[in-house]
């Protein structure tokens, strides 16, 4: 009997596998790779996830810019990726309210709370909305040049001038990433923790969000019944995002606290001076909360969003842009060659905002830069209702899909034959200006 009842339960597990592996295979009309039994794609991805973006740049010119990509069984990652630009123009505008970032993106940036990274619908357009008036103040742009122009000329040239006199070898991707640090926090916060200096010290808070950005990697790449079941265990990487979260909170909300005492005393000794301060400051100025408790988890997720934002994307577009200029010497030449034109040969070594715009070609280097090398590779949208993509390719309620920006700018079909070279005369036109139409298919 026994016998027959586990002969019994194999064959029903048999038969559920097979009927399960076509059901998938109907499913899966347009397969990035060979979908294996139980683990679907992921061997091909995990033996090239050292190379993932090169690896789906060369999978999606093979199959015309779009695909699917289904994870191992009952993981629920699978996703539509593409890099066709007609279903990026199709999902991000012509059809955005269709498209959302919805509630497993949400979980998976948990660290971002309600911020505008995380926020759909009319929390995200609250946000946007917020920080676009903020950012679009005069007296902010003013208070931005100046923060960054002490901050390179009190820190970031004594770090390279002493690195160069020492001939020692120095990481710049960690020089950047100070600088961009110190940067962020006193636009954000008023306070610079002075990461970037001769003896590169370890700020505690630093590492903390460096923490938190590997534990969010590791939740794209791993099952999200795998990393759910660590955090509820607290073992491994969600170990990790625990304590690092821990730490920025503290960090954060004592200095909304302190603030909050700043402000008050501001207020008792009111003098009638204008002037910017710190976006944390002009927050509270702005009273966006329902009480102090419910105003303060909103600050905490607008800082935390902010520093994001901030941080890691510009620390990622210097650190490449650099490589390229390096690597391509010609493109150093005609940089330094434009400079030289339009502010002659002085010793001046930092320039304002207003002359960096005089620079086109320098413009079109940074634009370069972007294509070849985007600060977020890939961006994620799920739909809530069926569509059908400018592509042909069909979405189901609660499709994933993924945007490859990184291989988009690796496109023959939106570049040219030329798109992995360095050119920043392709964004130039003929006027002499930087304009979007000069690069290629896609707008900027």
């Amino acid at each position: 009997m026994a016998m027959f009842l586990g002969y019994a339960a194999a064959t029903m597990v048999a038969l559920f596998c097979i009927a399960h592996f076509f059901h998938r295979r109907l499913c899966c009309r347009y397969p990035l790779f060979t979908d294996y039994p139980i683990l679907g794609m992921i061997p091909q991805l995990l033996c090239n996830l050292w190379r993932c973006h090169d690896f789906f740049t060369e999978v999606l010119k093979q199959h015309g810019g779009t695909g699917e990509f289904t994870g191992p069984w009952f993981t629920n990652m699978n996703y539509l990726v593409t890099i066709d630009p007609l279903n990026v123009h199709h999902v991000m505008s012509k059809s955005f309210h269709n498209y959302v970032k919805g509630p497993v993106f949400r979980d998976i940036f948990q660290a971002f709370g309600d911020g505008i990274f995380t926020a759909d619908s009319e929390t995200w357009k609250f946000n946007r909305d917020l920080f676009h008036s903020l950012f679009k103040q005069k007296s902010f742009e003013v208070f931005l040049e100046k923060t960054i122009h002490n901050k390179v000329q009190n820190s970031l040239l004594p770090v390279l001038d002493h690195v160069q006199q020492q001939g020692s070898v120095v990481d710049l991707q960690d020089v950047f990433n100070r600088f961009t640090f110190d940067n962020i926090c006193s636009i954000v916060l008023g306070n610079d923790p002075n990461c970037l200096s001769v003896d590169f010290p370890e700020v505690e808070i630093e590492k903390a969000f460096n923490e938190a950005e590997e534990s969010i990697f590791h939740r794209h790449v791993v099952p999200r019944c795998v990393w759910k079941l660590q955090k509820w265990l607290q073992i491994g990487q969600e170990k990790k995002m625990t304590e690092a979260c821990r730490t920025l909170d503290e960090f954060i909300y004592s200095c909304i606290a302190s603030k909050r005492e700043d402000l008050s005393r501001y207020e008792e000794n009111e003098t009638g001076e204008t002037f910017h301060v710190d976006l944390l400051t002009t927050l509270m100025r702005e009273g966006k909360g329902k009480g102090e408790a419910d105003e303060d988890i909103f600050l905490r997720d607008a800082v935390f969003n902010l520093f994001v934002a901030g941080r890691d994307t510009l620390t990622s577009a210097l650190t490449w842009f650099f490589w390229l200029v390096a690597t391509n010497p010609l493109v150093e030449a005609k940089i330094l060659e434009e400079m030289n034109e339009k502010f002659g040969s002085n010793e001046k070594t930092v320039l304002s905002a207003d002359e960096v715009k005089k620079l086109v070609y320098l413009h079109g280097a940074m634009c370069e830069s972007l294509r070849l090398f985007p600060p977020i590779p890939f961006e994620r949208k799920q739909a809530l209702k069926a569509d059908v993509l400018p592509s042909g390719h069909d979405v189901n309620p609660n499709t994933v899909i993924l945007f490859c920006l990184y291989s988009m700018g690796r496109f023959e079909e939106i570049w040219g034959k030329d798109c992995m070279e360095l050119k920043p005369e392709r964004w130039i036109s003929q006027k002499g200006e930087v304009s979007c139409s000069s690069g290629g298919r896609l707008c900027c």
